[in-house]
């Protein structure tokens, strides 16, 4: 995973509520593993490309101004429907880093941490200020500062935002609980040794 510690990009309005995950990636996608060729494709896929495959110019990401965008403001209830990560992988492989949203799906929420993606909640007036600016201003760029927790639109007003110390902690040392794990292999493996010395009538 990614260490996440301050990002400037270009951020990219969708204000449409309630994007479930299927509308992220559609569920014909879901059998492709991660990292497959063409994989950042599947991000919105069916609202971003016509059925022959050319992209429709009205969707924002397709527009000169929005491409390549790394921060995406949305709108309410982002991400929600079923749990699929596939949906955070396919935000990932378009190199999207920040999702910021007055509330997003549960699960969607969680698995954002679990895969480098910072998730942003701020209060639903101020998020629909940001989108404003944005397209006020296509192409303008927002700053997202994880170690002072706060969020610069382009008018310059910061914003903080809330978060778990531990998920923070994680996204700035780019682990997840797996990794996190690992980095105590040494005194685990400590602890088994003594433990099998100990009690050696429960070692299989």
């Amino acid at each position: 995973m990614h260490a996440f510690t301050r990002l400037t990009a270009v951020a990219a309005p969708l204000d449409l509520p309630n994007v479930d995950t299927d509308r992220i990636i559609p569920a014909r996608f879901l059998r492709k593993p991660r990292g497959a060729p063409g994989y950042a494709t599947f991000l919105f896929h069916d609202v971003r490309f016509n059925a022959d495959g050319t992209e429709r110019p009205e969707f924002v990401l397709n527009r000169a101004p929005y491409r390549g965008a790394k921060i995406l403001v949305v709108a309410e209830n982002f991400g929600c429907g079923s749990s699929r990560e596939m949906a955070v992988w396919a935000l990932d492989a378009n190199g999207v880093r920040v999702v910021i949203a007055p509330s997003l799906g549960d699960i969607f929420h969680q698995n954002c941490f679990k895969n480098g993606v910072l998730p942003v909640l701020l209060p639903g007036e101020v998020v629909a200020d940001m989108r404003a600016q944005l397209h006020a201003m296509p192409g303008a760029t927002m700053t997202v500062d994880l170690e002072a927790q706060t969020v610069t639109p382009p008018s310059g007003a910061a914003q903080r935002f809330e978060i778990d110390p531990f998920r923070k902690q994680m996204l700035l040392t780019g682990r997840d609980e797996i990794a996190l794990t690992l980095g105590e292999e040494a005194a685990i493996a400590a602890f088994e040794a003594r433990h099998a010395a100990e009690m050696p009538w429960l070692v299989v």
